[in-house]
C-alpha cells in the first residue's frame, strides 16, 4: 500500500497551481478565497490549503484578512513602476561594474557572456517561441547580469523584484510579442559588453526595460479587461419598454 501524500507536497500542489492561475488571470486581481473553498477544489484538508495560501502571500500575491478570508492582491501600477525602476537602477549598476571589471576577473565576465552568448546570439530559426520559456530565459538573463556584477545584497534585492513584476512580464511574453525583439536586444547589448562599452550598454539597457515596462503595462489591462469581460455574466434581456430611447 502507498504511504498517503505528506502535507508539504500537497501544499506544494496547491500553491503552484494557484500561482499559475493567478499568473494567467484564470484568477484575478481582486478576486477572494477561502481555505475551506481551496480546500474542497483540491480535495485536500485545511493545513496544506492555508500553507499554500500563506506562501503566496509570501510572494506578494495573495493577501489574508482576519474573518474574511484571502484576496488576490490587486494589480498596482504605481507599485509595478517602483520596482521597475528599482530594476533599472541596479542593472545599471551591473553594467557599469562588468564594463569596468578588472582583468583578473575578466576570464569571469567572458566566460559568463559566452554561455548567454549561446542562447540569445542565435539566428532567428534557432530561436524558442514559446512565450513562458522565453520569459524564464529571459530572468535568468538579467538575473546572471547581476549576479555576475559581484553584490550579493543586490543580486538579492534584484531577485526579490523579478519575483514581483513576474506577473506583467510574463504576459508580456505569452500574449505580447516581444519574443524576437527581446533576443534582438539581449544579443545586441551582450555584444557591448563584450567590448566594454558602457555608454552603449548603458542606453541599451534604459530602452530595453523602458520597452518592457511600457508594452507588459499595455498588455496587462487589455488582458484584464478581456478576462473580466469573457467571466462576467451575461445580462438577462429586458422586455421593451415604449419611449425608451437608447444611447
Amino acid at each position: 500500500m502507498s504511504a498517503a501524500p505528506r502535507a508539504s507536497s500537497l501544499a506544494e500542489r496547491v500553491y503552484a497551481q494557484l500561482r499559475d492561475d493567478i499568473f494567467e488571470l484564470r484568477l484575478l486581481p481582486g478576486d477572494r478565497l477561502t481555505e475551506g473553498g481551496v480546500a474542497a477544489r483540491f480535495e485536500v484538508s485545511r493545513t496544506p490549503a492555508r500553507e499554500a495560501l500563506q506562501r503566496l502571500q509570501s510572494d506578494g500575491l495573495m493577501q489574508g484578512y482576519v474573518r474574511s478570508g484571502w484576496q488576490v492582491v490587486p494589480i498596482d501600477f504605481k507599485r509595478f513602476d517602483d520596482l521597475y525602476e528599482t530594476r533599472e537602477l541596479i542593472e545599471h549598476f551591473a553594467v557599469k561594474k562588468l564594463c569596468g571589471c578588472d582583468d583578473p576577473d575578466r576570464a569571469r565576465i567572458t566566460a559568463m557572456l559566452d554561455k548567454l552568448d549561446a542562447i540569445w546570439s542565435v539566428p532567428a530559426s534557432e530561436r524558442l517561441l514559446d512565450g513562458r520559456e522565453v520569459a524564464a530565459l529571459d530572468e535568468a538573463f538579467h538575473q546572471a547580469l547581476v549576479t555576475a556584477a559581484g553584490n550579493a545584497e543586490l543580486t538579492s534585492i534584484f531577485a526579490g523584484v523579478t519575483d514581483r513584476i513576474r506577473i506583467v512580464r510574463r504576459l508580456d511574453f505569452v500574449y505580447g510579442d516581444c519574443i524576437h525583439s527581446t533576443y534582438d536586444e539581449h544579443a545586441a547589448l551582450l555584444h557591448e559588453l563584450r567590448a566594454r562599452r558602457v555608454r552603449e550598454a548603458l542606453a541599451l539597457i534604459a530602452t530595453h526595460i523602458s520597452g518592457s515596462r511600457t508594452d507588459a503595462q499595455q498588455l496587462t489591462l487589455q488582458r484584464l479587461h478581456h478576462a473580466r469581460t469573457k467571466s462576467a455574466p451575461a445580462a438577462a434581456p429586458h422586455p421593451p419598454r415604449r419611449m425608451l430611447r437608447t444611447i
